[in-house]
């Protein structure tokens, strides 16, 4: 086995790129430092030593995951005007009380605000590919309730 030195030599651009491509430039600094602390506090007990690189890229990974977990996106909707008066979600009020609350959010949001599925997902804490879902399943829910 290396020093570890030499280990973090060999291995930390790679490591640091990567994170500033998962993260952006400002959160890949602290990941950088608890990668590679997280890597020095096991570096003495690893039994295998064949696999370094992809050893420190599972570490980053791990931590890149917990990043994207911490933070959720702080979108604000923008406020918008209806030609009535009326908020959109009262155009839309008496249909969607049944639903659960992220369907009649990513509804209301969709077909009453107009907005696109990354905007939704981004108000909702999640992805557009989960509004889309959300949206998808209260229209099916309201469809099946007006039958």
């Amino acid at each position: 086995m290396p020093p570890f030195e030499r280990f973090y030599e060999q291995h930390r651009n790679e490591v640091y790129a990567f994170l500033v491509r998962r993260l952006g430039r400002d959160r890949a600094e602290d990941a950088f430092q608890e990668t590679f602390l997280r890597a020095l506090r096991a570096y003495p007990n690893l039994r295998h030593t064949e696999h370094l690189r992809a050893w420190a890229f599972t570490i980053a990974g791990r931590i890149v995951i917990d990043e994207h977990r911490r933070t959720r996106p702080e979108a604000e909707l923008p406020d918008l005007a209806t030609e009535d008066g009326r908020p959109a979600f009262a155009e839309l009020e008496h249909l969607a009380d049944q639903l659960p609350p992220t369907e009649r959010a990513a509804v209301v949001l969709r077909y009453g605000y107009e907005l696109d599925y990354a905007d939704i997902g981004a108000a909702l804490g999640s992805n557009a590919t989960a509004a889309r879902q959300a949206a998808s399943s209260g229209i099916r829910r309201l469809r099946k309730e007006s039958k």
